[in-house]
């Protein structure tokens, strides 16, 4: 949890850019690909409000841990091919983050020295926190995206399965989530998903780093 309210203004602000692109980039692919049902509902915008959930946004104010967006409406029925066009949808997202986290690098690193530092500092918690919702994204439990990236490997004869598992595997989730953060986190000070994201964040970060 944040100790300084300037250091958590400025995550703020920086986790709203990544979660806005993140989220447009969802509309925008499922636009392209035929469902008009995001850019009808308002969301195929850069306006930060557009894709906030007042729930998930309250409670990530608070706990400072855990919150959510606004989901993005898709409608797979528009899409010629449902299961491929649901997951490249769901691909855009964690996808967006990576190539922002990519942008934002290349002035951090080549004129950083000159930036105001406010500026510099929102630049380097977009860097981090796109990386992080990226990654956080591909994790293949739903709601999060990598479960229906799952859709553009997974065979046929197993479709009902894979189905059945996106219709109730969110519950599943959210019990290891709480579990993880708040039992194992505050009891044993260790998180699954932090070190599993703060080992892959080092990774994707040094890649993307050294491609600037």
């Amino acid at each position: 949890m944040f100790s300084d309210p300037i250091g958590f203004l400025y995550f703020l602000v920086a986790l709203l850019i990544t979660l806005t692109v993140h989220e447009a980039s969802h509309a925008l692919v499922a636009y392209y690909l035929g469902d008009p049902t995001a850019k009808m509902k308002g969301r195929l915008t850069l306006n930060p409000i557009a894709h906030l959930d007042a729930a998930g946004s309250i409670i990530f104010l608070i706990t400072q841990r855990i919150g959510w967006g606004k989901p993005v409406p898709v409608n797979p029925a528009n899409f010629k091919h449902p299961v491929r066009d649901s997951a490249l949808t769901a691909l855009a997202g964690p996808m967006s983050n990576f190539i922002l986290a990519f942008f934002v690098a290349l002035p951090w690193k080549y004129l950083g020295e000159y930036m105001p530092e406010p500026i510099l500092i929102i630049v380097q918690y977009t860097f981090h926190v796109s990386i992080f919702l990226g990654i956080f994204n591909l994790f293949p439990f739903p709601p999060l995206d990598g479960s229906k990236i799952l859709g553009l490997i997974i065979p046929k004869r197993f479709h009902r399965q894979y189905e059945n598992y996106l219709y109730h595997g969110m519950k599943y989730f959210v019990a290891i989530i709480l579990i993880d953060v708040f039992i194992l986190g505050n009891f044993f000070d260790f998180s699954f998903f932090a070190y599993a994201m703060g080992y892959l964040h080092d990774k994707v970060s040094v890649v993307l780093l050294l491609g600037t």
